[in-house]
Protein backbone atom coordinates (compact mmCIF):
# COMPACT_ATOMS: atom_id res chain seq x y z
CA UNK A 1 0.00 0.00 0.00
CA UNK A 2 1.05 3.59 -0.59
CA UNK A 3 2.33 5.16 2.63
CA UNK A 4 2.03 8.82 1.61
CA UNK A 5 -0.31 10.02 -1.11
CA UNK A 6 0.46 13.68 -1.79
CA UNK A 7 -1.96 16.05 -3.47
CA UNK A 8 0.13 18.69 -5.23
CA UNK A 9 3.48 18.68 -7.00
CA UNK A 10 4.74 22.10 -5.95
CA UNK A 11 7.67 22.64 -3.56
CA UNK A 12 5.68 21.77 -0.41
CA UNK A 13 4.41 18.51 -1.86
CA UNK A 14 7.77 17.58 -3.35
CA UNK A 15 9.62 18.36 -0.11
CA UNK A 16 7.19 16.04 1.70
CA UNK A 17 7.74 13.39 -0.96
CA UNK A 18 11.53 13.61 -0.66
CA UNK A 19 11.42 13.46 3.15
CA UNK A 20 9.04 10.51 2.90
CA UNK A 21 11.23 8.62 0.44
CA UNK A 22 14.30 9.23 2.59
CA UNK A 23 12.33 7.79 5.53
CA UNK A 24 11.64 4.61 3.54
CA UNK A 25 8.00 5.33 2.66
CA UNK A 26 6.22 4.39 -0.53
CA UNK A 27 5.25 7.82 -1.90
CA UNK A 28 2.96 8.89 -4.74
CA UNK A 29 2.52 12.51 -5.84
CA UNK A 30 -0.73 13.41 -7.64
CA UNK A 31 -0.45 16.59 -9.72
CA UNK A 32 -2.92 17.36 -12.53
CA UNK A 33 -1.01 20.32 -13.98
CA UNK A 34 1.69 19.83 -16.62
CA UNK A 35 5.29 20.37 -15.52
CA UNK A 36 6.89 22.70 -14.71
CA UNK A 37 4.36 23.89 -12.14
CA UNK A 38 4.51 27.69 -11.92
CA UNK A 39 3.02 30.06 -9.36
CA UNK A 40 2.78 33.81 -8.81
CA UNK A 41 5.33 34.37 -6.04
CA UNK A 42 8.38 36.45 -5.24
CA UNK A 43 10.74 33.53 -6.02
CA UNK A 44 13.20 34.49 -3.30
CA UNK A 45 14.44 31.70 -1.02
CA UNK A 46 15.53 32.96 2.39
CA UNK A 47 18.69 31.36 3.89
CA UNK A 48 16.61 28.87 5.88
CA UNK A 49 15.02 27.60 2.66
CA UNK A 50 18.42 27.37 0.95
CA UNK A 51 19.69 25.22 3.82
CA UNK A 52 16.56 23.07 3.75
CA UNK A 53 16.96 22.38 0.03
CA UNK A 54 20.61 21.42 0.52
CA UNK A 55 19.53 19.01 3.26
CA UNK A 56 17.12 17.37 0.80
CA UNK A 57 19.87 16.94 -1.79
CA UNK A 58 18.28 19.42 -4.21
CA UNK A 59 20.71 21.46 -6.31
CA UNK A 60 19.28 24.44 -8.19
CA UNK A 61 20.89 27.40 -9.93
CA UNK A 62 19.89 30.97 -9.16
CA UNK A 63 21.11 34.39 -8.10
CA UNK A 64 22.42 34.85 -4.59
CA UNK A 65 21.18 37.69 -2.45
CA UNK A 66 22.66 38.72 0.87
CA UNK A 67 19.90 40.64 2.64
CA UNK A 68 16.78 42.79 2.44
CA UNK A 69 16.33 46.48 1.69
CA UNK A 70 13.16 48.45 2.47
CA UNK A 71 12.74 51.67 0.50
CA UNK A 72 10.00 54.20 -0.03
CA UNK A 73 8.34 54.60 -3.41
CA UNK A 74 10.64 57.43 -4.44
CA UNK A 75 13.82 55.56 -3.50
CA UNK A 76 14.96 58.48 -1.33
CA UNK A 77 14.78 56.66 2.03
CA UNK A 78 15.94 53.12 2.74
CA UNK A 79 16.78 50.62 5.46
CA UNK A 80 18.79 47.48 4.79
CA UNK A 81 19.87 44.39 6.68
CA UNK A 82 22.44 41.79 5.66
CA UNK A 83 22.04 38.16 6.62
CA UNK A 84 24.41 37.12 9.39
CA UNK A 85 24.50 33.45 8.36
CA UNK A 86 24.18 32.15 4.84
CA UNK A 87 22.64 33.69 1.76
CA UNK A 88 19.32 33.73 0.01
CA UNK A 89 18.69 32.52 -3.52
CA UNK A 90 16.51 34.00 -6.22
CA UNK A 91 15.29 31.17 -8.45
CA UNK A 92 12.49 30.86 -10.97
CA UNK A 93 9.70 28.59 -9.76
CA UNK A 94 9.86 26.87 -13.15
CA UNK A 95 13.44 25.83 -12.29
CA UNK A 96 12.91 25.00 -8.62
CA UNK A 97 9.96 22.67 -9.17
CA UNK A 98 11.68 20.47 -11.82
CA UNK A 99 14.84 20.22 -9.71
CA UNK A 100 12.82 19.02 -6.72
CA UNK A 101 10.77 16.65 -8.89
CA UNK A 102 13.96 15.13 -10.32
CA UNK A 103 15.31 14.54 -6.81
CA UNK A 104 12.03 12.92 -5.75
CA UNK A 105 12.02 10.65 -8.83
CA UNK A 106 15.63 9.70 -8.12
CA UNK A 107 14.48 8.44 -4.71
CA UNK A 108 11.69 6.34 -6.19
CA UNK A 109 8.71 8.67 -5.77
CA UNK A 110 5.95 7.96 -8.31
CA UNK A 111 3.94 10.67 -10.08
CA UNK A 112 0.39 10.47 -11.40
CA UNK A 113 -1.51 13.11 -13.38
CA UNK A 114 -4.60 13.23 -11.19
CA UNK A 115 -6.63 15.69 -9.12
CA UNK A 116 -7.50 14.56 -5.58
CA UNK A 117 -10.65 16.13 -4.21
CA UNK A 118 -13.17 13.69 -2.74
CA UNK A 119 -11.63 12.15 0.36
CA UNK A 120 -12.84 9.10 2.29
CA UNK A 121 -11.03 7.75 5.30
CA UNK A 122 -11.33 5.32 8.19
CA UNK A 123 -9.04 4.34 11.04
CA UNK A 124 -6.69 2.43 8.71
CA UNK A 125 -6.52 4.22 5.37
CA UNK A 126 -7.61 7.12 3.20
CA UNK A 127 -8.86 7.09 -0.39
CA UNK A 128 -8.87 9.96 -2.89
CA UNK A 129 -8.96 10.05 -6.67
CA UNK A 130 -9.19 6.27 -6.84
CA UNK A 131 -5.95 5.83 -4.88
CA UNK A 132 -5.68 4.39 -1.37
CA UNK A 133 -2.90 5.15 1.10
CA UNK A 134 -2.09 5.10 4.77
CA UNK A 135 -1.99 8.91 4.82
CA UNK A 136 -2.98 11.73 2.49
CA UNK A 137 -0.97 14.97 2.46
CA UNK A 138 -2.73 18.04 1.08
CA UNK A 139 -0.09 20.26 -0.54
CA UNK A 140 -2.50 21.66 -3.11
CA UNK A 141 -2.09 25.37 -2.57
CA UNK A 142 -3.78 28.45 -1.15
CA UNK A 143 -7.25 27.34 -2.22
CA UNK A 144 -6.68 23.65 -1.43
CA UNK A 145 -9.50 21.47 -2.81
CA UNK A 146 -8.68 18.81 -0.20
CA UNK A 147 -8.93 21.34 2.64
CA UNK A 148 -12.20 22.64 1.24
CA UNK A 149 -13.70 19.15 0.83
CA UNK A 150 -12.98 18.39 4.50
CA UNK A 151 -14.29 21.75 5.74
CA UNK A 152 -11.00 22.64 7.44
CA UNK A 153 -10.96 26.31 6.48
CA UNK A 154 -11.29 28.83 9.30
CA UNK A 155 -13.47 31.95 9.40
CA UNK A 156 -12.06 35.00 7.57
CA UNK A 157 -10.22 37.62 9.61
CA UNK A 158 -12.69 40.33 10.71
CA UNK A 159 -12.55 43.71 8.95
CA UNK A 160 -9.37 42.82 7.07
CA UNK A 161 -9.06 43.68 3.40
CA UNK A 162 -8.08 40.79 1.16
CA UNK A 163 -4.58 41.02 -0.28
CA UNK A 164 -3.38 39.79 -3.67
CA UNK A 165 -0.06 39.12 -5.36
CA UNK A 166 0.95 39.92 -8.97
CA UNK A 167 4.29 38.99 -10.53
CA UNK A 168 6.19 39.72 -13.74
CA UNK A 169 9.80 39.17 -14.84
CA UNK A 170 12.03 41.80 -16.43
CA UNK A 171 15.01 41.27 -18.73
CA UNK A 172 17.43 43.41 -16.74
CA UNK A 173 20.67 42.71 -14.93
CA UNK A 174 20.10 42.76 -11.15
CA UNK A 175 21.30 46.10 -9.78
CA UNK A 176 21.66 44.88 -6.19
CA UNK A 177 22.54 41.75 -4.24
CA UNK A 178 19.60 42.51 -1.92
CA UNK A 179 15.92 41.81 -2.29
CA UNK A 180 14.36 45.27 -2.48
CA UNK A 181 10.95 45.94 -0.95
CA UNK A 182 9.48 49.20 -2.25
CA UNK A 183 6.66 50.64 -0.16
CA UNK A 184 3.81 52.74 -1.52
CA UNK A 185 0.67 53.93 0.23
CA UNK A 186 -1.34 50.72 -0.25
CA UNK A 187 1.06 48.21 -1.76
CA UNK A 188 4.60 46.82 -1.82
CA UNK A 189 6.80 45.77 -4.74
CA UNK A 190 9.42 43.06 -4.22
CA UNK A 191 12.41 43.01 -6.56
CA UNK A 192 14.32 39.71 -6.55
CA UNK A 193 17.50 38.99 -8.54
CA UNK A 194 16.97 35.72 -10.45
CA UNK A 195 19.80 35.43 -13.01
CA UNK A 196 22.49 37.53 -14.67
CA UNK A 197 19.91 39.19 -16.91
CA UNK A 198 16.63 38.71 -15.07
CA UNK A 199 14.78 40.14 -12.08
CA UNK A 200 11.34 39.31 -10.74
CA UNK A 201 8.97 42.02 -9.50
CA UNK A 202 6.04 40.95 -7.33
CA UNK A 203 3.43 43.44 -6.15
CA UNK A 204 1.38 42.79 -3.02
CA UNK A 205 -1.73 44.90 -2.59
CA UNK A 206 -5.30 45.07 -1.35
CA UNK A 207 -6.32 47.13 -4.38
CA UNK A 208 -7.93 45.35 -7.33
CA UNK A 209 -6.13 47.04 -10.21
CA UNK A 210 -4.01 45.91 -13.19
CA UNK A 211 -0.31 45.26 -12.66
CA UNK A 212 0.85 48.32 -14.63
CA UNK A 213 -1.43 50.55 -12.56
CA UNK A 214 0.04 49.06 -9.39
CA UNK A 215 3.62 49.48 -10.63
CA UNK A 216 3.07 53.15 -11.45
CA UNK A 217 2.77 53.78 -7.69
CA UNK A 218 6.54 53.17 -7.47
CA UNK A 219 7.90 55.87 -9.81
CA UNK A 220 11.62 55.20 -9.27
CA UNK A 221 11.21 51.46 -9.78
CA UNK A 222 8.79 51.86 -12.69
CA UNK A 223 11.27 54.11 -14.52
CA UNK A 224 14.03 51.52 -14.12
CA UNK A 225 11.84 48.73 -15.49
CA UNK A 226 10.56 50.71 -18.48
CA UNK A 227 9.94 48.44 -21.53
CA UNK A 228 11.91 45.51 -20.11
CA UNK A 229 8.99 43.15 -19.35
CA UNK A 230 9.93 39.55 -20.21
CA UNK A 231 6.95 37.45 -19.06
CA UNK A 232 3.19 37.86 -18.67
CA UNK A 233 1.68 38.82 -15.35
CA UNK A 234 0.62 36.02 -13.01
CA UNK A 235 -1.62 36.56 -10.00
CA UNK A 236 -2.66 34.85 -6.78
CA UNK A 237 -5.00 35.55 -3.88
CA UNK A 238 -6.63 36.26 -1.61
CA UNK A 239 -3.39 35.55 0.24
CA UNK A 240 -4.67 35.09 3.79
CA UNK A 241 -5.99 31.58 4.43
CA UNK A 242 -7.13 30.64 7.93
CA UNK A 243 -7.23 26.95 8.80
CA UNK A 244 -8.84 25.33 11.83
CA UNK A 245 -6.42 22.40 12.02
CA UNK A 246 -3.67 20.85 9.94
CA UNK A 247 -4.54 17.28 10.92
CA UNK A 248 -7.86 15.57 10.25
CA UNK A 249 -7.59 11.85 10.90
CA UNK A 250 -5.23 10.52 8.25
CA UNK A 251 -5.13 13.75 6.26
CA UNK A 252 -2.38 16.31 6.96
CA UNK A 253 -1.94 19.78 5.42
CA UNK A 254 1.37 21.35 4.42
CA UNK A 255 2.54 24.42 2.54
CA UNK A 256 0.01 27.10 1.64
CA UNK A 257 -2.80 24.57 2.17
CA UNK A 258 -1.89 24.53 5.87
CA UNK A 259 -2.69 28.23 6.29
CA UNK A 260 -1.15 31.49 5.15
CA UNK A 261 -0.86 34.97 6.64
CA UNK A 262 0.80 37.07 3.93
CA UNK A 263 3.86 37.19 1.69
CA UNK A 264 5.22 40.34 3.37
CA UNK A 265 8.18 38.57 4.97
CA UNK A 266 8.88 36.01 2.24
CA UNK A 267 8.93 33.04 4.58
CA UNK A 268 6.32 30.81 2.93
CA UNK A 269 8.79 28.44 1.27
CA UNK A 270 11.02 28.10 4.32
CA UNK A 271 8.02 27.12 6.42
CA UNK A 272 6.78 24.70 3.76
CA UNK A 273 10.14 22.94 3.45
CA UNK A 274 10.73 22.62 7.19
CA UNK A 275 7.13 21.66 8.00
CA UNK A 276 7.34 18.87 5.42
CA UNK A 277 10.14 17.28 7.44
CA UNK A 278 8.15 17.55 10.66
CA UNK A 279 5.09 16.02 9.00
CA UNK A 280 7.05 12.97 7.88
CA UNK A 281 8.71 12.66 11.28
CA UNK A 282 5.33 12.60 13.04
CA UNK A 283 3.88 10.07 10.61
CA UNK A 284 6.95 7.84 10.87
CA UNK A 285 6.65 7.89 14.66
CA UNK A 286 3.00 6.83 14.40
CA UNK A 287 1.85 10.11 16.01
CA UNK A 288 0.44 12.21 13.16
CA UNK A 289 -1.62 14.35 15.57
CA UNK A 290 1.64 15.82 16.90
CA UNK A 291 2.17 17.55 13.57
CA UNK A 292 -0.31 20.29 14.52
CA UNK A 293 1.81 21.33 17.48
CA UNK A 294 5.02 21.01 15.45
CA UNK A 295 3.60 23.25 12.70
CA UNK A 296 2.56 25.90 15.23
CA UNK A 297 6.03 25.87 16.77
CA UNK A 298 7.78 26.15 13.40
CA UNK A 299 5.50 28.92 12.16
CA UNK A 300 5.42 31.00 15.36
CA UNK A 301 7.97 33.62 14.28
CA UNK A 302 6.51 33.83 10.79
CA UNK A 303 2.96 34.27 12.07
CA UNK A 304 3.96 36.79 14.73
CA UNK A 305 6.24 39.02 12.66
CA UNK A 306 4.16 38.84 9.49
CA UNK A 307 0.97 39.54 11.43
CA UNK A 308 2.51 42.53 13.21
CA UNK A 309 3.91 43.97 9.99
CA UNK A 310 0.59 43.46 8.23
CA UNK A 311 -1.28 45.24 11.00
CA UNK A 312 1.20 48.11 10.77
CA UNK A 313 0.71 48.24 7.01
CA UNK A 314 -3.08 48.46 7.45
CA UNK A 315 -2.87 51.16 10.12
CA UNK A 316 -3.37 54.62 8.53
CA UNK A 317 -0.86 56.15 10.96
CA UNK A 318 1.82 53.43 10.93
CA UNK A 319 1.54 52.28 7.31
CA UNK A 320 3.29 55.28 5.72
CA UNK A 321 5.93 55.20 8.46
CA UNK A 322 7.16 51.61 8.09
CA UNK A 323 10.25 52.55 6.07
CA UNK A 324 11.14 55.61 8.22
CA UNK A 325 10.79 53.49 11.36
CA UNK A 326 12.97 50.73 9.88
CA UNK A 327 15.59 53.32 8.84
CA UNK A 328 15.48 54.96 12.27
CA UNK A 329 15.83 51.65 14.13
CA UNK A 330 18.42 49.76 12.07
CA UNK A 331 19.29 47.34 14.87
CA UNK A 332 15.67 46.28 15.29
CA UNK A 333 15.28 45.92 11.53
CA UNK A 334 18.40 43.74 11.31
CA UNK A 335 17.22 41.51 14.16
CA UNK A 336 13.81 41.04 12.55
CA UNK A 337 15.27 40.14 9.17
CA UNK A 338 17.74 37.68 10.66
CA UNK A 339 15.12 36.08 12.87
CA UNK A 340 13.19 35.22 9.72
CA UNK A 341 16.35 34.26 7.81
Amino acid sequence: MIDLLIAGGGPAGLATAIHGALAGFEVVVAEPRPAPVDKACGEGLMPGAVRALAGLGVAVAGARFTGIRYTDGSGALAAEARFRAGHGLGVRRTELQPAMAARAAELGVRFVARRLEEVRQDERQVTAGGLTARYLVAADGLHSPVRRSLGLGGPPAPRRAARYGLRRHYALAPWSDLVEVHWAERSEAYVTPLASGLVGVAVLTSDRAPYDVQLARFPALSARLHRAAATPVRGAGPLRQDVRTRVDGRVLLVGDAAGYVDALTGEGLTLALTAAGELVRCVRAGRPAEYERAWRRLSRSYRLLTGCLLRARENPFLGPRVVPIAAGLPGVFRRGVNLLA
